[in-house]
């Protein structure tokens, strides 16, 4: 009796320490967590992504962490009878009458998001150039490359207030009608709308002509700008779920988003043959127009041109967004970097700064064209500010609010460092005469 009472006071003290190393790893992964979903969480926003790897006998949950349960504990009869352990992270619990979703299998659900992130994505590079020209010089004289307020700046801003509606107070309403459409207007419209290898090459152009100055107050308040834009988008749309809520309007009363809710196999082949039927047209039209001004260079011909390599860009970085929340190494090092984010705009601006010293080298019609074509589709749309608003503002409401501002300076010190490296240092030495 001594024995059993021993053994069972053994497995209780298991069974205690196990659950503490899970609720401590949680609360570790609970900020990392909040600040990926904030911005993008990549691939794993799947359905069928999320099936597999909550099924799969690595212990990650949904954001990707990893749970260690030492070899002698994965199986123990403990984990089935203690419900405060019941979660995704660990096998033992799993729900073996848990079925697969209903939905598109995961090679077609891939094909279906990507169709989705192209179309956004393409919209999102138009609504761009719109708005450049709407601010810029030839219509309000708000913005140009001479001045801190940069061309991109009115859609940096604008990107980031909707970002605030739809991406962080109502993207769970989104995702309850589809995940493909919360995917498609985070990632792929305000994504590709807003964009940080333009900002940080404008910068790169007026410290090179000696206005380093306003260069650095271009960074200060371009951040301070975005940074309040999602705040004021945010809290406008707290204002208007309020409204919806005081008139009964909202979708958890009355289930109306639930019910528009596309789930089933064919209502999802259907979505995913229409955007693709859609996504063959814009680049028929975008190829048809490049093909017909490109002799004559100008602005039109690189617009279409970056609408036809702009979904490049935005699947490059919707992959790479996986890497959000991961942190470095087995271990998770840094788990509070969003290092898919990271990523996606260093890499963007150090190829953007690339391309410009190519085009001031080879300097014809030609490669203008093709080079600010790449860089205002692809590296624009590669690159993100208004997820990396979101992060910021993520991370600045959270418990250790320096690692915003640690973040920022990260990506921003970064960025522009390699930028003179690779863009200033060739400007100055070979004696290019660059108009900015």
């Amino acid at each position: 009796m001594e024995r059993l009472n021993s053994g069972g006071s053994s497995i209780r003290r298991r069974s205690l320490s196990i659950s503490s190393h899970v609720s401590h790893q949680t609360d570790n992964d609970a900020e990392s967590e909040s600040v990926s979903e904030a911005g993008d969480i990549g691939d794993r926003a799947l359905p069928s992504r999320r099936f597999s790897e909550r099924f799969s006998f690595d212990n990650r949950s949904e954001n990707g962490a990893v749970v260690s349960i030492p070899e002698e504990y994965r199986l123990h009869p403990v984990f089935t009878s203690t419900a405060p352990l019941c979660t995704d992270a660990i096998v033992a619990c799993e729900d073996t009458k848990h079925e697969p979703p209903k939905g598109l299998p995961e090679l077609l659900d891939y094909a279906s998001c990507m169709a989705h992130l192209s179309v956004f994505g393409m919209l999102g590079v138009l609504t761009r150039y719109l708005l450049q020209k709407l601010f810029g010089p030839e219509v309000a004289n708000v913005t140009s490359n001479k001045t801190i307020l940069y061309l991109d700046l009115p859609s940096n801003m604008i990107g980031s207030f909707l970002m605030g509606w739809f991406g962080v107070v109502f993207k769970g309403d989104i995702s309850h009608v589809s995940e493909h459409l919360a995917i498609a207007i985070t990632t792929g419209y305000l994504g590709s709308l807003t964009t940080f290898s333009g900002w940080n090459q404008k910068m790169l152009e007026l410290s090179v002509s000696g206005h380093w100055l306003f260069s650095a107050l271009g960074f200060i308040i371009g951040l301070f700008l975005v940074a309040f834009s999602i705040i004021f988008g945010i809290e406008t749309a707290k204002g208007f779920r309020w409204l919806l809520n005081r008139l009964n309007m909202s979708s958890g009363n009355d289930g109306s988003m639930m019910n528009c809710r596309v789930h089933s196999y064919r209502g999802q082949m259907i979505v995913m043959m229409m955007f693709l039927v859609i996504l063959g047209i814009l680049w028929g039209v975008s190829g048809a127009l490049v093909k017909a001004k490109f002799k004559h260079g100008g602005s039109a011909a690189q617009l279409w041109f970056a609408c036809m390599v702009g979904p490049i860009g935005v699947w490059i970085r919707w992959f790479l967004a996986r890497l959000n929340g991961r942190g470095l190494g087995k271990e998770g090092l840094f788990k509070w970097i969003p290092f898919g984010t990271l990523i996606a705009n260093v890499s963007a601006a150090c190829i953007m700064a690339a391309l410009s010293s190519v085009k001031n080298a080879v300097n014809t019609r030609d490669c203008d064209t093709v080079v600010a074509g790449i860089q205002f589709g692809l590296m624009g749309c590669l690159s993100t500010v208004s997820t990396f608003a979101a992060e910021f503002n993520a991370m600045r409401e959270s418990d250790h609010p320096w690692r915003a501002y640690a973040y920022a300076t990260i990506t921003v010190c970064v960025s522009f460092s390699l930028g003179i490296l690779i863009y200033c240092i060739p400007v100055w030495t070979k004696g290019f005469d660059i108009d900015t």
